[in-house]
């Protein structure tokens, strides 16, 4: 059955809300979904039925909150395909979960000269741990480019992965929403001797996602993209790399036994599970992956590519060459992200025209400014929709342009 947007609409209850007088657009979900009213409900009665700590407490409440945190890591387990929900480590996003590779992974295996393989399409989270590693242990950092058609250039993938030890690559991209190839790449990257990370923080939401089937080592996604709270993020790898890494963090509940020689680390995933877990956010999780698997993630991606057509067929069909929208052309190959440039209008005042207008997109650079001097612009404006979008917010979008456009040129 084919996903309804309006009726998934008003599981949401901030699309009841009126922006300047208008109904709310929303059009940013590639920077933070919206939360069903299963999420939100799961969160308060955590807080206001059992809040506590977790495992630590003998007691009922105690019991409670470590059992509904371990359902939650066991649901988040199977929606991507993990073998063990032991292989799922709760950090506070995605991009603390990359660097937690970066710092253990990275300083106990990597040393001077190891190349580190990314790509041109990466956001900041998937760039700037590996300069800081560049930087303080002189590994070498390496670029796949991307063609002019946006999707990567894997011409001389060969030369580029040779000698290296990690491929760490952006699934589908935040700006562009170009799909990589994720199992192309991983094979590659295993035949030159590397491991391969993904970083599926656009990816996890959006498309049915299984770890394993993706051939990859090391994965990092985020809760609030996928109608998820905040503070909330997963990494998940192979539980023979887990064992193998040091701990990330020091303090309670990551250990075994602390004396005054030393300390000797808990079992996982609690071993680079430092303090306080964020366990609301783990429940609220646990309850978003519950709602995307009854919507179905077959029938989310099905709804999101035909979305996508409409979008691209509608802006070119009402803006012709006036309106620039980056990446691939086909919508199958893409996510439901369009960076755009339109007439020359500066993005932040074309969101700010269309924001009168009660239509929500983001404009910058969307951490990922590397891309964008490739891409030869500073910002882009960008629209990304998601489960509650349909045909009506794409009209509104084009409707709102016309207004910039009014404005700024007359």
């Amino acid at each position: 059955m084919a996903l309804d947007p309006e009726a998934v609409r008003a599981d949401f209850p901030i699309m009841c809300r009126r922006v300047h007088d208008h109904r709310l657009v929303y059009l940013d979900s590639a920077a933070t979904s919206h939360k069903p009213q299963p999420v939100i409900d799961a969160i308060t009665d955590y807080y206001e039925r059992f809040n506590s700590n977790v495992h630590r407490g003998s007691y009922q409440l105690a019991v409670e909150a470590t059992d509904a945190l371990e359902a939650a890591r066991l649901k988040i387990a199977r929606f991507v395909g993990a073998s063990s929900s032991s292989e799922i480590i709760f950090a506070k996003n995605a991009t603390e979960a990359i660097n937690l590779v970066a710092r253990t992974w990275g300083c106990a295996n990597l040393e001077p000269g190891d190349p580190v393989v990314i790509t041109e399409l990466e956001h900041h989270a998937n760039i700037v741990p590996w300069q800081m590693l560049a930087a303080e242990r002189g590994i070498e950092l390496r670029w796949i480019p991307i063609g002019s058609d946006g999707h990567l250039d894997l011409t001389d993938l060969d030369r580029i992965l040779d000698g290296a030890r990690l491929l760490s690559v952006a699934a589908v991209s935040n700006v562009l929403g170009t799909i990589s190839p994720i199992r192309k790449l991983a094979d590659a990257a295993h035949r030159a001797g590397a491991l391969m990370m993904v970083d599926a923080s656009q990816h996890t939401p959006h498309l049915p996602t299984d770890v394993v089937s993706m051939g990859v080592d090391f994965a990092a996604f985020t809760g609030h993209k996928m109608c998820g709270p905040t503070g909330i993020g997963v990494l998940w790898a192979k539980s023979e790399l887990l064992e193998a890494m040091p701990p990330f963090l020091g303090g309670g509940e990551m250990i075994l036994n602390v004396t005054k020689e030393g300390f000797s680390t808990a079992d996982l995933p609690w071993k680079f599970e430092a303090g306080t877990p964020p366990i609301a956010e783990a429940v609220g999780l646990g309850a978003a992956v519950d709602y995307l698997t009854g919507l179905g993630m077959k029938q989310v991606r099905e709804h999101e590519v035909a979305l996508t057509g409409y979008a691209l067929r509608t802006l070119h069909q009402r803006y012709g060459d006036d309106i620039t929208i980056h990446g691939p052309t086909e919508p199958a190959e893409r996510g439901g992200v369009l960076s755009f440039d339109y007439k020359g209008i500066h993005p932040h005042d074309v969101a700010q025209v269309l924001d009168r207008s009660g239509v929500c997109v983001r404009a910058g650079h969307h951490c990922a400014k590397p891309l964008m001097r490739v891409l030869g612009c500073a910002a882009t404006s960008r629209a990304s929709m998601y489960v509650y979008n349909d045909e009506s917010d794409v009209d509104a979008l084009a409707d709102a342009l016309g207004d910039a456009d009014a404005f700024f040129i007359g």
